[in-house]
């Protein structure tokens, strides 16, 4: 009914809803579409049949041309197409957002305050469908939703201009998102069960699910903008979008966005150029978290840091950290970006809490130790503000000498008789002795009875003379106390052990 009506006509719309009426015909018409696609109250319908009805009751009772039918919302999509309010506006006027019911009026299924959060790794250029609920049509649980809309030149032109992030994939692309149709906070990316996206003749791949390797735990998908740009026309030609979806009670909406994808190398670059901290305020941080607080009984002197990645457990080449994150250890950016760019959760590896990418910094201070500390794996900081390198301990060398108990008596000299056997006698080096023997000497005074040595590293029998000396024992309860015998270290006999 509004393209069929006349100048006159759109401005008397216009002005019964408190609109401008200036401009030429086609602005008019994009206003006055506006209003029936997202304003269209029961008094804007009643006034728009009341202009058709004006218009078209006279020659409607005169024999000639009978009043034109209302257009098909798919002619629309062939009309001219104007910036959305204003020549400021590059993107195109899609007429036929019909998403749901092709062939009739909306009833108020755009949900303009429904928000998607932003991606890194995708820079929004156009919005080419703002977020718009899916409704069903049926009680069926499929359902079937579609979509048509074109682009234009300027944009046509960017797809084609732009480089190749891999064979066969661009980085201008147009994606289609999907959400949750909550307004209370940005959405992140959600697909409704049983999901299948056609575009044109050709259905587009999405995310599989994660396999799961505990038992009971359900495969994880990953939701993420689907790439629809190398099925569609490339061309002023209109693109056919089919949405599939399992209707199980929960509302989602969709979204498409002409966008340019980001690598992890980008990201990066562009970290280094506007996310780096100045040393001095990193300094000023170290000196807050190691002020003496006069409400603790502790006080804390220093804080170490370690130099090693807690991802990839490598030398740090770019500390990272957030700056919500109340701790002062960092994790390298590069690897970060990279991870997230295979699987984003944007989690910090420190605190495992919200890291997301426009709150990472780079740490000037620690980069500099970096450059200035190449020895050390670990660092503390001190409560002034300085550093000092952790060097890692080097574990003592283990002697071949074996720990010396000593026993038994010496001679009437009062010094150990030498040995064959190492580590007795003259031979003998360790806490237990001096040199040769001067350590016993010293023990062994007016004749008193001194020590023997034993050297513990060696066998002291075989598990064949364990075996004897066991039968032994068992005959000598029997025979009664054990025969004395003759000492290696002594003249007279003692008892047997």
């Amino acid at each position: 009914m509004v393209m069929s009506f006349r100048v006159s006509d759109l401005q008397m719309l216009l002005g019964f809803v408190g609109r401008s009426k200036s401009g030429l015909k086609h602005e008019l018409v994009t206003r006055a579409l506006q209003l029936v696609q997202f304003d269209c109250s029961p008094e804007l319908f009643k006034k728009i049949k009341e202009l058709y009805e004006t218009r078209y009751a006279k020659k409607s009772a005169e024999p000639g041309p009978q009043a034109p039918r209302p257009l098909d919302p798919l002619a629309l999509h062939s009309m001219p197409r104007t910036p959305l309010s204003g020549p400021t506006v590059d993107y195109p006027v899609l007429y036929g957002k019909y998403l749901n019911g092709l062939g009739r009026l909306p009833t108020k299924t755009l949900k303009p305050e429904v928000r998607l959060v932003k991606l890194p790794f995708f820079n929004m250029l156009d919005e080419l469908l703002k977020p718009t609920e899916l409704v069903p049509q049926s009680a069926e649980k499929l359902q079937e939703s579609p979509c048509i809309f074109a682009l234009t030149p300027r944009q046509v032109e960017m797809i084609r201009n732009s480089r190749e992030l891999q064979p066969g994939v661009k980085a201008v692309q147009v994606v289609l998102r999907i959400c949750y149709s909550d307004t209370s906070c940005p959405q992140e990316d959600q697909y409704p069960p049983n999901i299948a996206v056609k575009v044109n003749h050709s259905y587009c791949s999405v995310p599989g699910y994660y396999p799961s390797n505990k038992p009971g735990v359900e495969p994880k998908r990953p939701c993420r903008p689907i790439n629809l740009t190398h099925l569609m026309y490339l061309s002023s030609a209109t693109n056919r979008i089919t949405v599939t979806w399992g209707n199980y009670g929960k509302s989602y909406s969709v979204a498409l966005y002409l966008v340019r994808q980001l690598t992890s190398s980008d990201l990066l670059q562009r970290l280094k150029t506007i996310g780096v901290k100045h040393p001095e305020l990193c300094k000023a941080l170290v000196k807050e978290k190691l002020r003496l607080d006069p409400d603790s009984e502790i006080a804390t002197t220093g804080v170490r840091v370690s130099l090693i990645c807690p991802l990839v457990k490598m030398r740090l080449s770019v500390p990272c950290r957030a700056e919500t994150c109340a701790h002062l250890q960092c994790f390298d950016a590069v690897f970060y970006l990279q991870m997230n760019e295979k699987k984003p959760t944007w989690m910090c590896p420190v605190c495992d809490k919200p890291a997301a990418y426009d709150q990472l910094i780079i740490d000037g201070l620690l980069s500099k130790i970096l450059s200035e500390c190449e020895g050390a794996d670990e660092i503390e900081f001190l409560a002034e503000g300085s550093w000092r390198p952790i060097r890692a301990e080097k574990e003592p060398s283990c002697s071949p000498q074996g720990p010396i108990l000593v026993l038994g008596t010496s001679d009437a000299n009062g010094l150990a008789p030498a040995s064959s056997t190492p580590g007795i006698g003259s031979g003998l080096s360790g806490p237990g002795s001096a040199g040769s023997g001067a350590g016993a000497a010293g023990s062994l005074e007016n004749g008193k009875t001194g020590a023997d040595v034993v050297d513990l590293t060696l066998d002291s029998s075989s598990s064949s003379e364990d075996e004897d000396e066991d039968e032994d024992d068992d005959e000598d309860e029997d025979e009664g106390p054990r025969p004395k015998r003759r000492c290696p270290f002594q003249k007279g006999l003692v008892p047997a052990c």
